[in-house]
Formats: structure tokens, sequence, C-alpha cells
């Protein structure tokens, strides 16, 4: 039985009874605007493994690779889905933007079903620059939400909007937290909110935390997920904003992390800036991340610098394949985080 690379890494993300199910069953089978309100990849985790514990999949994938179908975008026969979340602030140059192609880059390299962006500034941020960014780097099938300010949030998505908006941070005026609820396949849709907290001290940090973790418990009341996605700018894990979020969020580790295991996200690589947090019903579904022939078990922290083999997330003839460089751009602000999650599809 011949099974594509998709379909390779679904059948090593379920568990051994849903393993033995799926390839079973497979014997017969054949072969996406901003403002206020709008409308417009589960491997097991491994028991005492450390975050450091990349491994390779597939020596074979070491070079570019032709362009793979896109996932489905409604379910098929009953088999599960990977939803991939990615953030990043990955704004570079002078004047905190995407324009000069680095951010850009990097995303398309990870390849998200739904991506939490921060400081999304494009060109002249019309919505003909931002729309056009988002198909070069993301996909024709792919819409926006993005907010206001000088440095606004965004969520971008292959599927499916139902509704999307923003909320007031009572902290800040140059941006706000943007959310986008998500028509994913299967009968659970998904909230994603992209969220830049303050550089100034912890106590803000904290009062953002607070005040957003109230916003999503008056507002998100139909059962849906919830993933938040973000420049939290935390010092530590232990942050108060970091317990402050716990109140809706999984916040426990173990944590994402490059290959070298480290988990640090932003310029320097020593701080937990970056994070991907959901709500328990979805961490159930936490799966392993893939990238290329490398996987990580609790999700990838991604620098171009570290990364290896880099051709193996590459389109045969892709003009806008990732460099090495990227990571390393000028200003180039955070590392961007990946976690996947396999969920049901009935």
């Amino acid at each position: 039985m011949h099974l594509s690379c998709r379909a390779r890494r679904l059948l090593l993300s379920l568990p051994a009874a849903a393993l033995v199910a799926a390839l079973s069953a497979s014997a017969g089978c054949g072969t996406s605007t901003g403002g206020e309100a709008q409308t417009p990849r589960d491997a097991a985790v491994v028991p005492g493994a450390s975050s450091s514990d990349a491994t390779p999949a597939d020596a074979a994938s070491d070079a570019p690779r032709e362009a793979a179908p896109a996932p489905p975008s409604t379910c098929e026969s009953g088999a599960p889905i990977t939803v991939r979340i990615v953030t990043g602030n990955l704004s570079s140059g002078n004047d905190q933007s995407y324009t000069t192609g680095e951010g850009g880059r990097i995303f398309k390299a990870l390849a998200p079903d739904v991506a939490m962006i921060q400081e999304f500034n494009v060109s002249t941020n019309s919505d003909a620059d931002v729309s056009a960014f988002v198909t070069r780097y993301f996909g024709a099938g792919y819409t926006y939400t993005r907010g206001t300010g000088q440095i606004p949030n965004g969520v971008v998505t292959r599927w499916p909007v139902v509704a999307s908006g923003t909320w007031v941070d009572q902290s800040v005026s140059n941006r706000n937290f943007v959310w986008a609820k998500i028509d994913i396949p299967g009968p659970t849709d998904l909230y994603a909110i992209s969220v830049h907290l303050l550089t100034t001290s912890s106590t803000n940090r904290a009062n953002e935390a607070a005040q957003l973790a109230g916003l999503i418990q008056a507002n998100v009341t139909d059962g849906s997920y919830v993933a938040i996605g973000g420049d939290f700018n935390t010092a530590a894990r232990t942050e108060q904003a970091v317990v402050d979020f716990s109140a809706v969020f999984a916040t426990a580790g173990p944590y994402p992390a490059d290959q070298a295991g480290t988990e640090g996200t932003n310029a320097s690589r020593a701080k937990p800036f970056d994070w991907v947090l959901v709500t328990p019903a979805l961490d159930l579904h936490r799966a392993a991340t893939t990238l290329g022939p490398v996987t990580f078990p609790y999700g990838a922290v991604f620098d171009t610098r570290v990364f290896t083999p880099l051709a193996s997330l590459e389109v045969t003839g892709d003009p806008d394949a990732v460099l090495a460089t990227d990571s390393a751009a000028t200003n180039m602000q955070h590392m961007a985080v990946v976690r996947d999650f396999v969920v049901a599809c009935p």
C-alpha cells in the first residue's frame, strides 16, 4: 500500500488502537478582512521525552518536494484531520512590517492552516497589499482578519471564517485583540485570537491577560475550541500573565522547541516570548509536529538558522523558498511557534 507523506504523517500521529483501525479501513479506500465584528497537522506525546527529542522522520524528504495537495476543507470518510496552528511576530526591517519577505517566507515554509500574526503591516497596508501578501505566502484560498493600529494583529486561515472582529486592549492603543471564528472541518468551530502583550512590565501583561481571559469567558459560550497565539513578551513561563491565561487555556509544558531543544523565541533565543495556547478540549488532541524529515513531539520553535534541512520545506521551483538567513533579517522580531492538533472529522 502506497501512502502519501501527508497520510503517513497522519497515521503516525494516531494512538495505537486508532492506527490499527485506520490501516484496516484504508484497505478499501480510494485515493479565506478586519475591523469590529465582521463576516467575511496526534503523534502520541512520548511520556518522559524532553522537548529536545526532535527526531528524523524520512531521510528521503531532505530534498525539495513537489507541491502537496491542500488538506481537505470538509470531512472525508470519517478520517481525523490535522489542524496546524502557527503564531509569529515575524516583522522585520526598519518599519515593523512584512514587506521585505522574510516573515512571509517563514510562514509559507510552515504551511499553517491557521496563523496568528503580530505587527501585521504590509507595504501601504491597503486591502490590495495585504491580500496580495496573504495569497503569495499562504495561498489563494486563504482569507485574513486584521485589526487596526500602528502594529496590528491578524488571523489568516484556509478555512471559512464564520465571524470575526476585535476586542479593545485596555492597556494599549496601537493594537487590539483580533479574533476569528473559523469553521474547521468537523463539528466544532475554532476561535483563533491573535494578541501582542506589552513589553513594559509583567504587571501590565498580567492585566492584559486577565482582561482577555474575561472576554473569552464572556463571548465564547458555544463550546467552540479556542486558540490564542501571539507575542506575549513573557520573560518566564511563570509570569502572572500565564497564570491568568490558565483560567481558560492549558498552559503546562512540555513546550515547543527547536532541533537543539531551545524553547526561547525572542531574537536572542533566551526568553519564551511567543506562545500557542489552546483550551483543554483542544489540548486533548495535541499532536507532534513534523517539518520535513524532523518530528518535534511537543511542537516546534522555528529558526531558519537552526532547522535542517531547510530544503525539505521547499516546493520545487518556488521563488519564495525559505532562506537560512531569514530569521537573522534586520530587526527580525521573534521566532515562529508551530503546534499541531488531530481532531475528529466524522
